[in-house]
């Protein structure tokens, strides 16, 4: 059986109908051979002016064929010409490039679907700050999956009460699955957990980079819950401060903090008795507690549940869930 998608699709039938549309007619008719069970396991497609098509498949990498269907290698690989990489921009942009200006100059686009595409090309900067990516070389389409239940076996340890969450920071490595298990964990606070005694909370959900709600014209995409609201494109530190005021939120969600203002920001939300789940890159705690910017939430104890994930047993391998107050673990790998 073919992994499942959004309402149920198998994964290789969300890739035809939401994937390839935005790609230009030859390559389209080329990746429409290739094997349902490879597309199905496919999580990114890497396009690169003037070097082979590539999906990265699990720990694979294969190469699209020239003539259609699988490459031997790469030198019988599709190659995306300059055209082509134009074509794929506009088809991204629903034929209205300056329509995604904003979100290009930050180095990506949303689909349909809630797929995140990566851009790169040569930054056009201003004043310090990127003014348009020009030139676009090449494109990392990020295919959207869904994991229901994600949060499924960490849930327990976050609940503190009826109406509230732990203060929790998840840490990991990237593509580790933090944002698919921080994405469930909305869901299920938003939605109400009636084994676990947690009521449906409001959730405000700050979605700087299109990632966890992946919005597609103001629409989440992925489910993140029936009492959530979405502050889509915004950088997290105003963000997460708009909600408090403008929402009035009983748990604020996001992803990948790490500057200053950040943990200003977040300082001010649990001052303000909200809860807050956020992640941060790290190999581990430890990593993470020696940044300067997020050195003075731990120093005054503010988190009160870090969960650590690794690929160990695949991406969403929970290795911990840590009571930050005892110093103890409350759930590890080797006793789930």
């Amino acid at each position: 059986m073919l992994p499942e998608g959004r309402c149920g699709r198998p994964m290789n039938q969300v890739i035809l109908d939401e994937i390839l549309p935005c790609l230009p007619v030859k390559l389209r008719s080329a990746m429409q051979m290739l094997p349902a069970e490879l597309l199905a396991r496919t999580h990114e497609i890497r396009l690169r002016r003037g070097r082979p098509v590539m999906l990265v498949a699990g720990d694979d990498e294969v190469f699209v064929s020239s003539r259609g269907g699988v490459a031997l290698g790469p030198d019988e690989g599709y190659i995306l010409s300059d055209q082509e990489t134009l074509v794929t921009l506009q088809l991204m942009a629903g034929s209205s490039i300056y329509t995604y200006e904003d979100e290009i100059r930050q180095g990506y686009v949303t689909l349909r679907g809630g797929h995140r595409v990566g851009i790169v090309g040569r930054a056009v900067v201003q004043d310090g700050a990127v003014k348009v990516i020009k030139d676009v070389s090449g494109f990392c389409i990020r295919i959207s999956r869904e994991v229901m239940g994600a949060a499924d076996a960490v849930m327990p340890h976050l609940v503190k009460s009826h109406n509230r969450l732990f203060h929790t920071l998840i840490v990991s490595p990237p593509r580790c699955g933090k944002t698919t298990l921080l994405r469930d964990i909305a869901r299920q606070a938003s939605d109400g957990v009636p084994s676990l005694g947690l009521a449906g909370l409001r959730v405000g959900v700050v979605d700087e980079r299109s990632e966890i709600a992946a919005c597609y014209g103001g629409i989440p995409q992925n489910t993140v819950g029936l009492r959530t609201d979405v502050l889509d494109a915004c950088p997290k530190a105003a963000g997460m401060i708009m909600l408090v005021r403008s929402m009035s939120p009983d748990l604020v969600v996001t992803d990948e903090i790490g500057r200053e203002d950040d943990a200003v920001a977040v300082r001010e939300v649990m001052n303000a008795g909200v809860s807050i789940v956020a992640t941060a890159h790290g190999e581990s705690l430890e990593d993470v507690v020696r940044r300067p910017a997020l050195r003075c939430l731990f120093e005054a104890q503010m988190f009160e549940r870090v969960v650590t994930l690794s690929s160990t047993e695949g991406p969403g391998t929970v290795e911990t869930v840590l009571d930050l107050k005892t110093g103890k673990p409350v759930l590890t790998r080797s006793a789930r």
